[in-house]
C-alpha cells in the first residue's frame, strides 16, 4: 500500500501534477487507445475492441508513445486542462477520478504498488482487442463492447 505522503492525488488537483505525477496516474488499461463510436445527438458513447494499431495488444501500453502524436494525428493529447471535457473516459480512468474529487481503486498500480493489478482486475484491454489493420473503420459498430467497469 503506498504510504499516505506520497498519495500526491489527494491532495492535489489535476493542474498541480508534475509531469511524472501526471503520467504514474495513467493505469495502463488501454481503453483510451480504442475506437470509440459517440452519438451527436446524445453524446453517448460506446468503446469498441478496436485499438489503435500502435497499441501493444498483447503487453498493453503504446509502442511509440513519445511520438503518438505525430503518428496519429487524431490521438488525444490528455492535458491537466482538458480533462473535464473528455467524457469519453472510461469510469476507472485515474484521471477523471481526481477531477471528479472521487478515490483510486484498489486494483491501480499507485494503490497496489503493482502494474499487472489492472490486468488482475479485469480493467485492461490487453489480450481483449484486435489491432485497427484488421478491420473496415466503416464496420466499427460490429465492434462495439460492454465490459463492466
Amino acid at each position: 500500500m503506498a504510504a499516505q505522503s506520497t498519495r500526491f492525488w489527494e491532495y492535489k488537483t489535476l493542474d498541480q501534477l508534475d509531469q511524472q505525477e501526471w503520467e504514474s496516474l495513467c493505469d495502463g488499461c488501454g481503453k483510451c487507445c480504442l475506437h470509440k463510436l459517440e452519438d451527436e445527438d446524445t453524446g453517448e458513447v460506446w468503446y469498441t475492441c478496436v485499438a489503435c494499431r500502435y497499441l501493444d495488444i498483447n503487453k498493453g501500453g503504446c509502442r511509440s508513445y513519445a511520438n503518438r502524436l505525430e503518428l496519429v494525428p487524431e490521438c488525444v493529447h490528455l492535458q491537466p486542462k482538458d480533462v473535464a471535457q473528455f467524457h469519453w473516459l472510461p469510469q476507472t480512468c485515474a484521471y477523471r477520478l481526481v477531477a471528479e474529487g472521487r478515490p483510486l481503486y484498489d486494483w491501480h498500480p499507485l494503490i497496489s504498488g503493482d502494474s499487472e493489478s489492472v490486468v488482475r482486475a479485469g480493467v485492461s484491454v490487453r489480450g481483449r482487442v484486435i489491432d485497427e489493420r484488421r478491420v473496415d473503420v466503416d464496420d466499427l459498430e460490429e465492434y462495439i463492447v460492454h465490459w463492466v467497469e
